[in-house]
């Protein structure tokens, strides 16, 4: 039971990392590259600095900016 718990918030981790990166880091910004690359380097960041990054963002959206 507690590894499949442990699996199950990994993965929450994992998408909203990638959501919030979209949120802050690449918010009103044009980039141009292959859309594979894109997709590993906003899943890097927000798997590096989700726990930095995941709060700000909710905030942001709360806030409506």
């Amino acid at each position: 039971m507690g590894e499949t718990l442990t699996a199950i918030l990994g993965i929450v981790y994992l998408v909203l990392g990638y959501w919030s990166t979209g949120k802050t880091i690449y918010a009103n910004k044009i980039v141009f590259s292959d859309g594979f690359t894109f997709a590993l380097q906003r899943f890097f960041l927000g798997t590096m600095f989700g726990v930095v990054l995941i709060p700000i963002a909710i905030i942001k959206t709360l806030l409506g900016r």
